[in-house]
């Protein structure tokens, strides 16, 4: 389960942290890093020095220029957030988290990708609704602020929990139906946003956070891959009426 999970440091600006985090990481028995659009050099004398002896995980370390690249495989991509948002999103706590996990690393093609954001502001409104969900750490609310690599300790913590309790359970049935992925779902919103746009249902002039909506609705729902071929093909003949209406009438 462990080497299921994915560790994702969107901007992050001291190397220090970096090697921090996978300090973290090997502690709890997790090793697949991936940094997006890091600000500062990954491999330097204080990240090494950080590390502890899990130096290896900096050289492995996978870098991105997108977070959809970081997590186009993963089939569960939770962010870290410590704020409330104007659009609210489903909340799990560490150990709620924990508890998904064994579900969610069933198949062997399943991918959960933990992301945390830059340490001065986090991540943005936009890279958390590329999330299924959001987990907070309940900290002290008159000092909440977290080291990001002790952050990323408190859920490396419980995923090396769940993994521990898995061991010790019942082995369960594999379901056989696989999870979209991020990718996969990202092209769907895509192809979503066209079919709207084409049968004159969304303005992006006036979008009134509907695509942020249908998103969150989506990312919810957890679609498999049959599924999200249904649905793709019910917008394609949407696209497909829509233009022979647009013929007819001309």
């Amino acid at each position: 389960m462990l080497e299921r999970i994915r560790i994702v440091l969107i901007g992050t600006s001291h190397p220090g942290n970096i090697g921090g985090v996978a300090r973290a990481m090997h502690n709890m028995g997790l090793a697949d890093l991936a940094l997006v659009a890091p600000r500062c050099e990954v491999i330097t004398q204080d990240s090494i020095s950080r590390a502890s002896g899990a130096d290896h995980l900096l050289h492995q370390a996978s870098v991105h220029a997108t977070l959809e690249e970081a997590v186009a495989d993963c089939t569960l991509a939770v962010g870290a957030s410590a704020r409330s948002r104007t659009l609210p999103w489903p909340m799990i706590t560490p150990r709620e988290l924990a508890d998904r996990l064994p579900g969610e690393c069933q198949q062997a093609a399943s991918r959960v990708a933990l992301v945390f954001g830059r340490e001065d502001s986090g991540l943005t409104n936009a890279e958390l609704q590329r999330c299924h969900a959001h987990v907070h750490i309940p900290t002290n609310a008159d000092f909440s602020s977290l080291n990001l690599a002790a952050a990323v300790q408190v859920l490396a913590y419980e995923c090396r929990m769940a993994w521990l309790s898995q061991a010790d359970a019942a082995p369960t049935p594999v379901d056989d139906d696989e999870q979209a992925t991020h990718e996969e779902l990202e092209r769907y919103f895509e192809h979503l946003e066209r079919a709207l746009i084409a049968i004159e249902f969304h303005d992006p002039a006036q979008p009134r956070q509907l695509m942020a909506r249908l998103r969150r609705l989506y990312l919810r729902a957890r679609p498999e891959k049959m599924e999200m071929n249904i649905l793709r093909g019910i917008l394609s003949a949407t696209e497909k009426s829509a233009g022979k209406k647009t013929d007819s009438a001309s």
